[in-house]
């Protein structure tokens, strides 16, 4: 096992990761390193760990870790950002790129000018409607009354290979949401956690939105979120299929296409610095 690994850090939209080519640098224990290297005053600083390796079933694989630790099944920011470490480091020339995911193959389309990837479009697959459990019954949350630190919110579960709350509020600058994230994302009505997003529409196709990520916490954007905010945003009729979502570290275009079904997120990844770390 190499006692030194180079590493990237990049972000989509603010949403920052550390990633690290395992095909050239194999890790053991992901969990325990994304702790330690996510933390920012005594790591190298970020939202989580994404490890970039081989598959059997597409061209790479990702695997990631939150800042503390566990593992998410998906992230469209990150994913991106793969798009962008691969092509500009001269591991594939293909601007068609197949990622195998927890949540299944996403594809990637890159747009590349001046050698360099520009942005990255990344087919997101269908999105689905998450069931909850209410008063003993499974079924879909659209719209529905949640309650919290005495405020009634009516809120949309939407699962992008991942879970999301979706609550549509007139103004999201009252939202506090370092107080109110953590609570919704462990409600006893989501066992597994989930990622909770507040989203104020600014018109049919802009909406401001801001995320707690489950595992991470407040960060500047959130890929997955943003899909499920266009989702639910068009489900309960605040917006319609294209939108521009903007969140705190930048925006993404997401288009719910209603022929196919399909979710298509777009946006930027940008390298922020390469170093190296002893592990």
């Amino acid at each position: 096992m190499t006692n030194t690994i180079r590493f990237t850090k990049m972000h989509g939209a603010g949403n920052d990761y550390i990633y690290v080519n395992t095909i050239k640098y194999p890790i053991e224990h992901p969990e325990e390193l994304a702790i330690k290297w996510s933390a920012f005053h005594t790591g190298i600083g970020s939202d989580g760990l994404v490890l970039i390796g081989k598959s059997p079933v597409a061209d790479f694989s990702m695997r990631i870790f939150n800042a503390d630790g566990s593992e998410a099944m998906m992230c469209g920011n990150a994913s991106r950002c793969i798009g962008k470490y691969l092509y500009d480091n001269k591991i594939t020339d293909k601007k068609d790129i197949s990622l195998d995911t927890l949540s299944g193959i996403k594809h990637l389309q890159l747009t590349v000018s001046e050698g360099k990837v520009s942005k990255v479009t990344v087919d997101m697959g269908s999105p689905k409607l998450e069931d909850v459990t209410i008063e003993g019954k499974p079924e879909h949350m659209v719209a529905k009354e949640i309650t919290i630190n005495n405020q009634t919110y009516k809120a949309t579960a939407v699962s992008m290979g991942n879970p999301h709350l979706v609550i549509y509020i007139n103004d999201i600058e009252q939202i506090d949401l370092p107080t109110i994230g953590p609570l919704l994302e462990r409600h006893p009505l989501f066992p597994g956690r989930i990622n909770v997003e507040f989203a104020q529409k600014l018109s049919n196709n802009k909406v401001r939105m801001r995320v707690w990520e489950r595992g991470s916490g407040i960060t500047m954007a959130c890929g997955t979120g943003a899909c499920a905010t266009a989702v639910a945003g068009s489900i309960i009729g605040e917006t319609g299929r294209d939108v521009e979502i903007i969140m705190d570290g930048g925006s993404l275009n997401i288009k719910w296409d209603e022929e196919s079904d399909k979710i298509y997120m777009t946006g930027d990844a940008v390298t922020v610095f390469e170093g190296e770390i002893a592990l």
